[in-house]
């Protein structure tokens, strides 16, 4: 029989807010702007991870393009448009509706991000989000990224917990990879750049963590 479920582990980006589909539009925007697609499908190879670890934009455009690029100069202009972008975005649904029932529950919660520190406690400010974690893991923290487990297994071991005993929450293939690698149980609620991927192996495939209740997990 499973070991109950004592904590929770959120990813961020895509799951807490969708800011995977900004960063995607900043790249399409550039891929628009030197005359060629970028298609979702391709870009999503990278959700949850990295450009170092999985598919690189800079690398696909100059193979596209045959050109080279000034990617520092870009990237101050790519990273200034993803800011504007950002004022727009807001905690998916279910996220805070989770968040409260896990305190109900005294269930323990961590963020567990391939992100740097800087951009998840950036974010934790604008959604006023803080309060609601015990406990925050980076790729800061492990020096690697998802699909390694081991950002997944800082987070549990700082919460004080077997990995058996966490359930996590993603929306990426490559965070799914993650938790089975960390032997963790991990619900799946998919965003616009992971619909048409294939999660076989999640614990639950859900739209939303607004169609599910921790309580019953529990």
């Amino acid at each position: 029989m499973p070991l109950p479920i004592r904590a929770v582990i959120f990813d961020f980006d895509g799951l807490v807010v969708d800011t995977e589909s900004t960063g995607y539009l900043t790249w399409k925007e550039i891929f628009d702007a030197h005359g060629y697609h970028l298609p979702v499908d391709r870009y999503a190879q990278v959700v949850g991870s990295d450009f170092n670890n999985s598919y690189d934009p800079r690398r696909d455009l100059e193979q596209l393009t045959g050109g080279d690029f000034d990617w520092d100069a870009m990237e101050v202009k790519r990273r200034g448009r993803e800011t504007e972008l950002r004022h727009t975005l807001s905690t998916l649904p279910g996220v805070v509706d989770r968040l409260v029932e896990a305190a109900s529950l005294t269930l323990r919660t961590a963020i567990a991000s391939s992100s740097p520190r800087s951009w998840i406690d950036s974010w934790m400010v604008q959604l006023s989000l803080r309060d609601h974690f015990h406990h925050i893991s980076t790729v800061d923290d492990t020096g690697k990224v998802k699909p390694d487990p081991s950002i997944f297994l800082h987070a549990a071991e700082s919460l004080g917990v077997d990995p058996a005993e966490v359930v996590i929450f993603e929306d990426s293939l490559n965070g799914l990879r993650a938790a089975q690698a960390a032997g963790m149980r991990c619900i799946v609620a998919p965003g616009p750049m992971t619909r048409h991927l294939d999660f076989t192996g999640a614990w639950r495939q859900v739209g939303s963590l607004a169609e599910i209740s921790l309580r019953d997990l529990v």
